[in-house]
């Protein structure tokens, strides 16, 4: 059982005393006073206590335990044998429950159904402080995880990692006072200002946690500058004859991009650098010279691709560029033996997806690892392929086509050096982007059916694959639809659960131009490249994220004809939230808006995905209304560094102590 209660906790991320501490309450109800059902707000939970005069058991129409107390009945649909013991026990003891929830009128007069209640006796003093409601999972009583957090209250020490001449500077109150009363608030507490998080209570905390985060970034930004890794000049005959060859010109922000690659690759510690790009922009060419770079220098590098689909587009890219050079490139996917995977791993260039991380695939002399798509992949997916070192640590470049927000850029990435390619390559148009509802899906079937006859290709994407969902074609259903109204095309199918050679296969007559149509689900959403695709169809559009819809958008656009994406949505029952994304993503092409558009619509910790398992996302502070407490904090931080290291490192110890091994991420 113990074991049990303390798996739960770590799952909450709670693994030490101070974890406890720091696990701030949701919200809060106040059990400090009593009420009656003549004072109950409809909707809003209160307090009554009353004697218990029966309790039974109940089988019509479902069965249920019904407690008869002094004007107020308790209803349990859900209960164990021993709630009905305790409850009789109560009767005849001459007790009184106490009990917490919302009352409605019932059959009997006022009711409360499943509601928190205490046996107590007569005259039993009420708490004296608001009761805080936190943060929970799944079979963890908010009791038990009470009980523990004001535990840890009681026995750790709350002493400030801040300096007084620091408080009285920003005008924050002392952290034990702070947090004390977050837990335990007294009775007259500004409960507005609590709910709001605009206590100085919760500004105290807020603060102290950008500047945690400000800190460890700053730490492990000098902790891998510290450490020892390859210097790869990048001037080595590989990469000049790259250049001769290459059959287009760089743009001026690819060329600026590569300089600070190139630059950090020659350093004698690991570059650490997240290219950020618009769809289409180019970031796999300044990839290739990263790699080029290693392999100039007698080193291997990794490209790691979040799907097969993309690391198998990779590989045909990076062949195509590099094989006439002589550099031996493998494609690593998890359908290779333990031999096969072995022998990948002794080539220059190896491109994969998360089995270049699996047990058995070991690099020799690992000197670049490239990370495409890198907020696909959690903390310790990056964190294991950057391991997989001999006595130095390999350069990483991360890449993303989701540019990150400014707002993110202070805070959850702080700790990365930033390149941007800010424009397309010379031919690229933007793609016109068309917004229709169900009702003219016949319309769109017409210029599906032109442009096939022009000779021009056509995406249609559907948002899931087999299962049924009311109101959204499946990728199978509309495949076979589409198969009939459009007879004379050539229709494929593509989507995840295709096995690996058929999508390659599926995938090679598109890109040939066999097939016209090619039905599928977000599996193209990165890494396809088909110029002759001018045309793409999004269908139930309303239920796709912002990012999501710009990333496919970037599908097409890639050839010399106008390029128009289709988004086919649902009236009926457009949510306010739906509406919002499909007028940002008809207004704009540009990525770098669409995402802050897209962060303020759905919010950091959504907006950087349950993949990013262990990033620094701020629980408390939020870095729209809390944008000048951050500014603050970051002021504090660049300080505290060089002027206390010692505090600095306190503060950092007390808010991510259990979670150390993330601070190299």
């Amino acid at each position: 059982m113990k074991e049990a209660l303390e798996r739960k906790f770590q799952k909450l991320g709670l693994r030490r005393g101070f974890d406890f501490v720091l696990h701030l309450p949701l919200r809060y109800e106040d059990e400090t006073v009593l009420g009656s059902p003549d004072t109950a707000v409809p909707g809003e939970p209160l307090q009554i206590e009353a004697r218990v005069e029966s309790a039974k058991i109940a089988f019509r129409p479902r069965r249920q335990l019904i407690v008869h107390a002094e004007g107020l009945v308790l209803r349990f649909y859900n209960f164990y044998g021993s709630q009905l013991k305790q409850f009789q026990r109560a009767i005849e003891q001459r007790q009184r429950v106490r009990a917490f929830g919302e009352l409605r009128g019932g059959w009997f007069g006022a009711e409360m159904v499943h509601p928190r209640y205490r046996i107590v006796s007569e005259g039993e003093p009420l708490p004296d402080a608001l009761t805080p409601i936190y943060p929970t999972t799944a079979g963890l009583p908010q009791r038990e995880l009470r009980a523990r957090v004001l535990q840890a209250l009681d026995s750790e020490p709350l002493g400030d990692t801040l300096s007084d001449e620091l408080r009285t500077r920003y005008g924050l109150a002392p952290f034990d006072e702070s947090v004390t009363l977050l837990h335990r608030p007294p009775p007259g507490s500004d409960r507005g200002a609590l709910a709001e998080r605009s206590h100085a209570a919760w500004r105290r905390m807020k603060f102290d946690e950008v500047l945690a985060q400000q800190l460890s970034m700053r730490f492990a930004y000098r902790e891998r500058h510290s450490r020892p890794a390859p210097k790869l000049p990048g001037d080595g005959p590989l990469l000049k004859a790259f250049f001769d060859r290459l059959p287009f010109k760089l743009t001026r922000s690819q060329s600026l991009a590569a300089g600070e690659v190139l630059r950090d690759l020659a350093a004698p510690h690991p570059m650490q650098r997240l290219l950020q790009g618009d769809v289409g922009s180019g970031k796999t060419v300044v990839a290739a010279i990263a790699c080029l770079a290693a392999v100039d220098a007698g080193w291997q590098a990794a490209v790691m691709a979040p799907t097969e689909l993309l690391s198998e587009q990779h590989y045909r890219k990076f062949s195509e560029w590099l094989l006439p050079l002589g550099v031996r490139i493998a494609w690593l996917h998890g359908g290779l033996r333990k031999r096969e995977k072995l022998a990948a791993a002794e080539a220059q260039v190896v491109i994969g997806t998360h089995a270049l991380i699996e047990r058995g695939v070991e690099f020799k002399r690992l000197g670049v690892a490239v990370i495409d798509e890198q907020h696909r992949f959690g903390v310790e997916q990056r964190l294991k392929l950057g391991r997989k070192r001999a006595r130095v640590h390999p350069h990483q470049l991360m890449m993303s086509a989701t540019p990150i927000p400014r707002t993110l850029e202070m805070t959850a990435y702080g700790d990365l050096d930033l390149s941007s390619i800010t424009e397309l390559p010379p031919g690229r148009r933007p793609v016109k982007t068309r917004l229709f509802t169900e009702a003219r899906r016949g319309e769109v079937l017409n210029r599906v059916r032109e442009s096939c006859k022009e000779g021009q290709q056509v995406y249609w994407v559907c948002p899931v694959i087999e299962e049924s969902q009311e109101g959204v074609q499946t990728a199978v259903e509309t495949h076979d639809r589409l198969r009939a109204e459009l007879s004379g095309l050539q229709v494929g199918l593509l989507h995840g659960r295709l096995p690996s050679d058929e999508k390659t296969k599926v995938m090679q007559q598109f890109v040939a131009g066999k097939t016209q149509l090619l039905v599928c689900t977000t599996v193209i959403e990165v890494g396809v490249d088909v110029s002759n695709a001018s045309l793409m169809v999004i269908e139930s559009a309303e239920r796709f994220g912002l990012a999501q819809l710009h990333q496919l958008r970037g599908r097409i656009g890639r050839g010399r004809r106008e390029s128009v994406c289709v988004l086919l949505y649902g009236e009926g029952d457009l949510t306010e939230t739906a509406r919002a994304r499909l007028r940002v993503i008809f207004e704009s092409n540009d990525g770098f808006e669409i995402a802050e558009h897209d962060l303020r619509i759905r919010g950091p910790g959504e907006f950087l995905g349950e993949r990013q398992s262990g990033q620094r996302v701020l629980r408390y502070a939020d870095v729209f209304k809390d944008s000048e407490l951050i500014r603050q904090a970051r002021e504090a931080a660049d300080a505290l560094t060089d002027s206390d290291p010692e505090r600095a490192r306190a503060h950092v110890e007390r808010w991510y102590g259990s979670r150390r091994d993330l601070l190299d991420a």
